[in-house]
């Protein structure tokens, strides 16, 4: 029982019982007990009125605490299922692939597309120009560290280390996925399945230019169609 009802509760049963103390204190000693049980069969169907509501009122809050319980408890599992590099990766493969699926016919594209070094893009759109390769990368440990800091000092470090996480990504897709001898553009595009992600990457001067330098451009869901129109 929450703290309201249950002092709603005593109050019920206060003016209840002070109702009674009263008219036995008025009324003559014959008189209590007739006056006594009329007034508690008068009271009575507004009393347990009151209690039927208030025991509906509890089983509601009861049924909406367990619902926000299970909500939490399904968070957090998702949490313990973003922790791991190797789900969160294959979640932002399937997310890219549904995107270019939904805009882009069969024929001009190729999922999990391999060079001759045997090293696979997720994505690789045919163009009139040659290839377009791209990439998901879900940079998420440091970044949600630099988020949940608690410190000045504790921020700036992990912005560094998700810088250094960025830069990494950007120097592999620039050496995996950008070859022109086997017909792709000068150019791959790195896919940030998280828009909080992409817009901590976008303004960030540093890391837009070392992209630019490696010929790689970052897109988040939301741009991603943008990107490739354009």
């Amino acid at each position: 029982m929450t703290p309201e009802l249950y002092w709603l509760a005593i109050f019920i049963i206060m003016i209840y019982v002070g109702g009674i103390w009263w008219l036995s204190r008025r009324l003559k000693p014959d008189e209590n007990l007739l006056k006594v049980i009329d007034s508690l069969q008068k009271l009575s169907p507004s009393l347990n009125e009151r209690l039927d509501n208030a025991a509906h009122y509890i089983s509601q809050v009861a049924k909406e605490v367990g619902q926000m319980n299970e909500l939490g408890r399904s968070m957090r599992e998702l949490q313990i299922f973003l922790q791991s590099p190797k789900l969160r990766g294959n979640i932002g493969e399937q997310v890219l692939k549904d995107l270019i699926a939904q805009s882009f016919p069969k024929s001009s594209f190729y999922l999990q597309y391999s060079f001759k070094s045997g090293d696979k893009v997720d994505a690789a759109i045919i163009t009139s120009a040659g290839i377009l390769p791209i990439d998901s990368k879900f940079p998420l440990e440091n970044f949600r560290k630099m988020t949940t800091a608690e410190t000045k000092l504790e921020r700036s470090e992990a912005k560094k280390e998700f810088s250094r996480d960025v830069k990494k990504h950007i120097e592999a897709i620039s050496k995996k996925y950008i070859l022109p001898e086997e017909g792709t553009l000068d150019l791959a595009i790195m896919y940030i399945p998280s828009e909080a992600v992409y817009h901590e990457i976008a303004g960030t001067p540093e890391l837009l230019e070392y992209a630019k330098a490696h010929r790689i451009y970052p897109v988040s869901p939301n741009t991603l169609y943008l990107v490739l129109q354009s």
